[in-house]
């Protein structure tokens, strides 16, 4: 990544842990078309870095990602519908992208999680927030609908409290995410940074190889029938037998005489 780049997502390995950071904290971590090009960087950095073992995802600043920012708003209203449809499919990339990486990625969600934000955070695979963060899907309040976050939250929700959430674009607290299973645990603001570090090195010691056969297999599931589900994991149990994390696990077992 370009020194200008990386100003404006941080990227630092700590202990196996990958940190990415968003760094547009004067406009509260805003989605425009150099930070998520970025941020896409910064996944794909960690897949390369054998060392990693989990990735937190982070905002700087009061907010992890207020959405798109202003300037990206006012252009899609003059953009062309190409134009519109390559912004679109931008965004889209980074959600799969996230579910590509090897590793578990962690959202850490403090103040506004807000529309493409809110969507960002939940696309990772664990979420963990700070008490007085906050998360909602406004876009219907100025005319535009929360599309591809839509897949994502069907996926983590009931469908009337998805719906309801997406139609009245009403902002809820970390403990009504948490109860709508939106968000895995919620932490105290005080400590929220030291709870999110003590949570994410409980990957540290696990198989990096078990992990990412079973993140790979949890989202080749979606979709699929029972015999189809069945039959996938049946591929992945095999190909599990076969590596040294298992043969060495395997090991590790007491025989008896």
């Amino acid at each position: 990544m370009s020194n200008e780049s990386a100003q404006i997502v941080l990227y630092e390995v700590r202990d196996s842990v990958a940190r990415i950071t968003l760094n547009r904290p004067e406009k509260r971590n805003a989605l425009n078309d150099r930070l998520i090009a970025t941020l896409k960087d910064a996944l794909r950095r960690t897949d390369r870095d054998k060392t990693v073992r989990a990735v937190i995802l982070a905002g700087a600043g009061s907010d992890f990602c207020a959405g798109a920012d202003l300037m990206g708003l006012q252009k899609i209203a003059s953009a062309s519908v190409n134009e519109n449809l390559e912004d679109a499919r931008s965004l889209m990339d980074l959600f799969l992208l996230i579910r590509e990486v090897h590793v578990p990625v962690i959202a850490a969600a403090h103040g506004r999680a807000l529309a493409g934000g809110c969507g960002l955070a939940l696309a990772c695979d664990i979420v963990l927030a700070a008490r007085s963060a906050r998360f909602g899907f406004p876009e219907v309040k100025i005319g535009f609908v929360p599309a591809m976050v839509m897949a994502i939250l069907r996926r983590n929700v009931s469908e009337k409290k998805a719906f309801e959430l997406i139609a009245l674009g009403d902002e809820i607290t970390a403990a009504e995410a948490e109860a709508l299973s939106l968000i895995n645990h919620v932490f105290e603001d005080d400590d929220f940074e030291s709870q999110v570090e003590v949570f994410t090195r409980r990957f540290q010691k696990l198989s990096k190889s078990a992990l990412r056969l079973s993140k790979n297999l949890f989202y080749q599931m979606d979709g699929l029938s029972f015999p189809g589900a069945l039959e996938s994991g049946a591929d992945t149990n095999v190909i599990a037998r076969l590596t040294e994390d298992c043969k060495k696990g395997i090991s590790r077992f007491p025989t008896k005489e």
